[in-house]
Formats: structure tokens, sequence, C-alpha cells
């Protein structure tokens, strides 16, 4: 019994010293790492973590629900996207042709009103929100300096940091994309209670606006500088802009750092379901229409589509590009292989969501996205 009072007290006082610790290096947001994540087995951000992070409401409007095609659900997955399904585990996969559902199925306990995590799918609503807000006059352009808003990104040569920058991924700081590493500014970001301040410490690396560099940072300082710029909340400013014109059936949630700070975090983590998010797709298949209405510009959509940089062909502006079968496709993409793939040229958009997918390729793509269109390709050919 004595053995066993002396090891609890040893064990209660090395944690004690941990936290401590923790705190005094200014690490202390991995104590909510390791309650959220870790401590339920995972590794890193899963699915459905949403329920155990501050979150504000996205509400809807009047819903518009997507019609179902003439030959809605009249054909079944291939035996390679069944197996490939079960393989990454996929929770939700949509085929939507001509504006109408074509197929739709949901895996692993998941339904069509459940929710997900989007993953950096996000980047692409803060992309357009930032467009929303060059519309609205509330910032001058593209290439308005990113100083005007953010005081902290004044100097030296952040002083040359655009908006357009920060939605191309070219801002030239410092930030580090790492998702495994408890350390990084990456996984900083996800936990910390205090994101802003994360973000103010960033350093410059590079000059920007010269070179494609994938950063989740990028797209938070952007939605900071909307925020700054419009006077408005992100998820606010999202819902009257998109989720309530576009006809979500869904009330949504946006992670925040906190209750007491109330930034989202903007790269990431709209928790929705595979046909809301498509909505935005269609938005953008259409050159920036909705039901008769030009909600972005259509010159906007069209720059967003394309490559900024010789060295970024796979990004656009808050969009992922790719050519496929000689035809040309862009996508939202978010970790774990959240995707929403648009093929303009067959009016088709393909949703995958789920909880794993193969590493992106040397072409920057997965080799699981090619197998999604492929599939569904097939499936429409029978």
């Amino acid at each position: 019994m004595k053995f066993l009072k002396k090891t609890l007290k040893i064990i209660i006082i090395f944690f004690g010293l941990l936290i401590a610790v923790l705190y005094v290096t200014d690490t202390d947001y991995l104590i909510k790492a390791v309650r959220t994540i870790y401590m339920k087995g995972h590794t890193t951000a899963f699915l459905e973590d949403y329920k155990e992070f501050d979150n504000q409401p996205i509400d809807v409007a009047t819903p518009q629900p997507w019609p179902n095609h003439a030959n809605y659900n009249s054909a079944k997955e291939t035996e390679t996207l069944n197996e490939l399904n079960k393989q990454s585990g996929t929770v939700a996969y949509v085929i939507i042709k001509n504006d109408s559902i074509w197929f739709e199925n949901y895996y692993d306990g998941f339904n069509e009103d459940s929710k997900s995590n989007s993953f950096s799918m996000a980047k692409s609503y803060v992309s357009g929100l930032m467009q929303k807000a060059i519309q609205d006059g509330y910032i001058k352009n593209l290439d308005q300096p990113v100083c005007d808003f953010l005081p902290v990104f004044c100097d030296g040569k952040a002083a040359k940091m655009t908006v357009g920058d920060l939605s191309s991924m070219s801002s030239g700081t410092n930030w580090d994309e790492a998702y495994y590493s408890p350390l990084s500014i990456t996984t900083r970001a996800y936990f910390d209670d205090d994101l802003a301040k994360v973000m103010n410490g960033l350093k410059m690396e590079t000059n920007p606006g010269q070179s494609f560099k994938y950063a989740s940072g990028d797209t938070q300082m952007l939605a900071m500088v909307i925020e700054k710029a419009s006077g408005k909340k992100i998820y606010d400013y999202f819902e009257e802009s998109f989720w309530k014109p576009l006809g979500a059936e869904n009330t949504t949630l946006w992670q925040v750092d906190s209750e007491d700070h109330d930034l989202v975090k903007a790269y990431c983590c709209i928790a929705s379901n595979a046909k809301d998010f498509a909505r935005y797709g269609k938005l953008f298949k259409n050159h920036g229409k909705w039901n008769g209405k030009q909600i972005l510009d259509s010159a906007f959509v069209a720059k967003s589509v394309k490559p900024r940089f010789s060295d970024g062909q796979m990004y656009g502006y808050g969009w992922w590009i790719a050519t496929h079968a000689n035809k040309n496709i862009f996508y939202m993409r978010g970790h774990l292989g959240q995707l929403v793939i648009v093929i303009p040229e067959d009016d088709l958009i393909v949703v995958r969501l789920g909880h794993t997918i193969a590493k992106a390729e040397g072409d920057a793509h997965s080799s699981d996205f090619y197998t999604f269109i492929d599939e569904a390709c097939e499936m429409l050919e029978k």
C-alpha cells in the first residue's frame, strides 16, 4: 500500500511539473491536443473533432434542396470504388450531374445530413469572401497591402505583402505546414486559444508575391484582414454572403479558437455535409452566378482557377487545379481527403468526404483523387 501511495505521489508530481513546464515554455496548447485528439486514439485532427472545440453556428435562410436527376441512383459503385471507399474510410460520395443529384451514398454510420470537418476546403470559401469584400468596397483590390489592416506586418519584406498574396499562398512567411508534429505552428494554431497571437508572431522568410508555398497561415491572415476591413466576424460574413444565398439546407458550425477570442480557424474547420459543401463548387462552375444572380465577379472566378505562379501550377486563388483525361479540373481540398471536385466541361461535381486518402504524388494530387474521378465517370457511362 505504501508503495502504491508513493508511486501515485510521484506520478502526480511528475504531471504537475510537466504541466508547469508546458505553461512556462508557452506550449500549454499541447494539453488541449492530448485531451481532444491523442487521448481519443487519433494522431491528427479527425472528421468529427469539431465536437471537441468551440464553434459558431452558421444559419440557413430558405433551403434550396438539390433536385434529383432523372437517373438518380440508377447505378452502383464500381468494384474499384467500393474497395477504395472501404480502404480509405469514405463517409460520403456524391455525383452531381447538370446540377442534379445523380448518385449519392453514405457510409460508416454517416447520412446526408451528417456533419464532418471540411478542414482546408474552408480556404476556398475565405478566398471568395476576400473577393466579396472587394465587391462590397471593404478592400480596394488584390494588390492592397496587408499592412493596411494588420500593422504587425508593416516592416521590411512584410510591407510588400498583399491580400492577393495571401489568397494565392505566396506570403513569404516562415509558416511550417506540418500536421503531425506537435511543436509545429500548424499544430499550435489548431489548439491554441489565442490564434491572433500565434499569427502575429510570424516572420518573413522570403519576399512575398514571388512563388507558391502552401501555408494555412496565409488563409488565417486573410480572414483577419477581411474582419478588420469589413468590421464583421468571418462567420457572419460567410453566412450572409454564401451560406444563406446558396440555399444551404443545414445549419453548420465554424470552429473558433476560444469563446474569449472568438477568431475562426479560417484555414479549416467548417462542419457540414457533402451536398451543402457542393453548392460552392456549383457557384464557381457557373462563373459566380447562382439562380440568375451574380454572387461573385466572373473575372475573379476565372482567375481563381488558374495558376498564378509557374511553380504553383496546381493552385490558383483558394482553389486546387488539375488536368485529367484532357479536362481542366478545379477542386476544394481538405486534410484526410475532403474533396469537392468540379469538371466544368462535363457539368459535373464529385464530392468525397472521408477518414483518409493516399498522399499526394509527384504532381501534387493524390492518386485517390484521380480514382474518385475515374470511377464517377465509369458509373456515368454505364
